[in-house]
């Protein structure tokens, strides 16, 4: 399952789409089905790192992909148990766990401060919060123009970053989306705003509408794409937590404690 939000055109984001088998799977290294282990995950971890990369150098190479187009990325891929995210940019991934949001992956943006740091050090700078004054994300695929020539350290780069975790039965469904979801509204936010549509119509589809209209709703400025991936029905979704309601407390002047008194002896009675 990937997302691709392009900028600076649609070109990039097309050409990727188009291409992301041949990136992602015909590469011969990448580990057969076998058992899931730390060394079976290891080299699908570097199939994807891999195929990230070769999607980035092939954009630089296709006349047709402008060199001022570029494609943030997120894939999501599961193995036995074993869920594993691969993001480069600010598409976002987010498990619902017992009702709670679980993030899956960083938003790359120049404000982080890994991020913002790691772009320091190679020569970019931050301005008004954009790389280099002019773009919202540090990682992508394409965006050549802003990229050191090849074999030099770009403070862009289309390096992923990668997170995983094992599934469990209360483990229930994961959102991956682009910013406009994520500019308007928190992970948590969209997960009970699933949780609660899949409770009523157990659709995964028009829970994704439901975001997407949410976001709309919100003012959202930016693209939106959307998937929600079920791992179990919603007859099996745990209650969500009732809130605990704060006591309030308040104090009476001995006056209002004498006119409350008198009022109550008299019943009510004026």
């Amino acid at each position: 399952m990937q997302v691709f939000d392009g900028h600076g055109g649609p070109e990039a984001a097309a050409y990727v789409r188009k291409n992301v088998d041949r990136f992602f799977f015909e590469d011969a290294n990448f580990p057969p089905t076998s058992e899931v282990n730390d060394v079976f995950l290891e080299g699908v971890e570097n199939s994807v790192r891999k195929a990230f990369l070769l999607a980035d150098l092939a954009l630089a190479d296709d006349s047709g992909v402008s060199s001022s187009s570029g494609t943030t990325a997120l894939t999501a891929l599961i193995f036995g148990r074993t869920l594993m995210v691969a993001n480069a940019g600010d598409c976002r991934a987010v498990l619902c766990r017992k009702g709670q949001a679980v993030d899956m992956s960083q938003d790359h943006r120049p404000s982080y401060p890994l991020e913002r740091r790691r772009v320091e050090e190679l020569g970019g700078f931050v301005d008004d919060g954009y790389l280099n004054g002019v773009l919202s994300v540090t990682r992508a695929l394409g965006d050549w123009d802003m990229k050191f020539p090849r074999g030099s350290a770009s403070p862009l780069i289309a390096e992923p970053e990668f997170r995983q975790v094992v599934l469990t039965e209360e483990d229930e469904f994961l959102i991956i989306g682009c910013d406009g979801i994520w500019d308007v509204m928190s992970s948590q936010q969209a997960v009970s705003l699933v949780r609660r549509g899949l409770r009523r119509h157990d659709d995964p589809e028009q829970s994704a509408r439901d975001l997407v209209m949410e976001a709309l709703r919100l003012n959202t400025f930016d693209n939106l794409t959307v998937i929600v991936i079920c791992f179990s029905s919603p007859d099996q979704f745990e209650p969500t937590p009732p809130r605990q309601r704060k006591l309030r407390c308040c104090s009476l002047s001995v006056e209002a404690l004498c006119s409350l008194r008198s009022f109550l002896d008299n019943n009510g009675n004026r």
